[in-house]
């Protein structure tokens, strides 16, 4: 280490013996060489993973811890040889580190002269801590939601019978839509599938899952809400122990079926939901299945139905011939009364008709012998109306006209019965026996006492004419 020396003058005091002077480089040398006396087996530090970067097969990022002095922030570098070491050790704990995960981890310190910067090279872990905090924060967010009423809130939200109107809350890029959906698909029945899809890991998952529950359960024509994810580390499957999610389905006013894809674990969604099933695949069975026992449901009642309505009918169909038989029987009865009433009537009509032709012929044959006793009282009758009838014919106009008499009338049809009725030049019809004559007036008198008797020969009376 070379320390030059410089004069400055009486005004400056420097104690080069006291106050070494390092390079930068052997400054962090110096740095380093006390790390690995004071750290040189390694240290263990807990803290969030923040900023997860991998570049290669590397992979980088910062552990935080938020406390009363501020954030405190130590960056971490985490080699391929680490990396594939651990990831035996991650696989079997189902764990995959990611950004929000709180970590024990173990490394070594090391100052990079290069970036100036402080740093742990990332050799171990602790899973069971991870475990833990996630199974510590899952059991306060169960507590809150027991506390709140809202740890089976959903389950109390009745499921319909035939759930065919379905919600699907999933990435559809992924195998668990595919899986549900052939299943679905599968089963022939008439499902109608509303899809939304959001991502169901990383630091968007929780706000879009929780977002597509509230939007989806505020449609009245669904029957139920499906939440689906396929398998993946326990820590990426920690998004759906969140208590924001958990909210979401407890408030939901629908039912929620999850399928988180799990077979062992079960989340907070899985536990306030209304059925939790462990795949997607089982999801889907489990709404055909209840399809299924509803139309056989159906089908037996529909059968019974059929049964008691057969047995009805058989009875009814008995009770009507009964009754039928006993209108027959009745009408029957009737009939013969009636035709022995109709019987006697008759009898009775037929006496009585007898009776009334005997006494009609008995005073026909009285009236006839009285007859034949005296014709003599005819013989005046008959005399009056032949009286009668030559008085008639006397009055008749075609007679009276056939011994020269005619009827007069002017043109429009008026009988002259006067002349002082006519004008001179009045036109007149005059109607004869047989034929009439057209004639106009030259002049009237009015003399009443014509000359009738030079051609007419007055017919004698029928007082004349009568013998008696």
């Amino acid at each position: 280490m070379s320390q030059p020396s410089f004069d400055f003058g009486d005004d400056l005091d420097v104690d080069d013996e006291g106050s070494p002077t390092y390079t930068v480089g052997e400054l962090a040398d110096a740095i380093n060489g006390n790390l690995r006396r004071r750290f040189g087996d390694g240290v263990w530090v807990r803290g969030e993973i923040q900023g997860w970067n991998e570049r290669g097969p590397h992979a980088y990022f910062r552990l935080v811890e938020d406390g009363e002095q501020g954030r405190a922030v130590l960056n971490v570098q985490f080699f391929a040889p680490s990396r594939m070491r651990l990831r035996p050790i991650l696989a079997k704990h189902r764990l995959r580190l990611a950004d929000g995960l709180k970590v024990r981890i173990f490394g070594h310190l090391d100052f990079f002269a290069g970036s100036g910067s402080l740093g742990l090279k990332m050799s171990g872990i602790d899973p069971r801590f991870t475990l833990g905090d996630l199974a510590m924060q899952r059991e306060q967010v169960l507590r809150r939601l027991v506390a709140s009423g809202m740890y089976d809130a959903n389950r109390r939200r009745p499921l319909a019978a035939a759930p065919l109107r379905i919600g699907v809350i999933t990435s559809v890029d992924s195998a668990a839509w595919a899986d549900f959906s052939h299943e679905i698909e599968r089963s022939g029945l008439g499902f109608q599938l509303r899809v939304c899809d959001v991502r169901v890991q990383g630091e968007w998952a929780v706000g879009m899952v929780s977002t597509a529950l509230q939007a989806l359960g505020r449609h009245d024509d669904l029957d139920a809400l499906v939440l689906i994810r396929g398998g993946g580390a326990r820590s990426e499957l920690a998004t759906f122990d969140a208590e924001e999610i958990a909210v979401a389905i407890a408030t939901s006013p629908l039912p929620v079926l999850t399928g988180l894809g799990h077979e062992i674990d079960r989340s907070v969604a899985d536990e306030v939901a209304h059925t939790a099933l462990k795949t997607p695949t089982a999801c889907a069975a489990a709404l055909v299945e209840r399809v299924h026992d509803f139309c056989a449901r159906s089908e037996q009642a529909w059968a019974a139905i059929a049964r008691h309505a057969e047995r009805s009918i058989g009875a009814s169909e008995g009770r009507l011939h009964e009754v039928a038989l006993g209108i027959r029987h009745r009408t029957l009865g009737a009939v013969e009364r009636s035709d022995d009433r109709l019987h006697q009537r008759v009898e009775r009509l037929v006496a009585g008709a007898r009776r009334a032709v005997d006494r009609a012929e008995t005073a026909l044959g009285v009236a006839s012998t009285s007859l034949r006793r005296a014709p003599g009282r005819l013989d005046p009758e008959a005399r009056h109306l032949d009286a009668v009838a030559e008085r008639v014919r006397l009055l008749d106009p075609a007679t009276t006209m056939a011994r020269g008499w005619s009827i007069t009338r002017t043109a429009d049809g008026r009988t002259v019965r006067d002349a002082a009725e006519l004008t001179p030049g009045t036109e007149l019809v005059t109607q004869f026996a047989r034929g009439s004559a057209r004639s106009r007036v030259e002049a009237v008198t009015d003399d009443l006492t014509p000359d009738l008797t030079a051609d007419v020969t007055p017919e004698p009376t029928p007082e004349e004419t009568d013998p008696a």
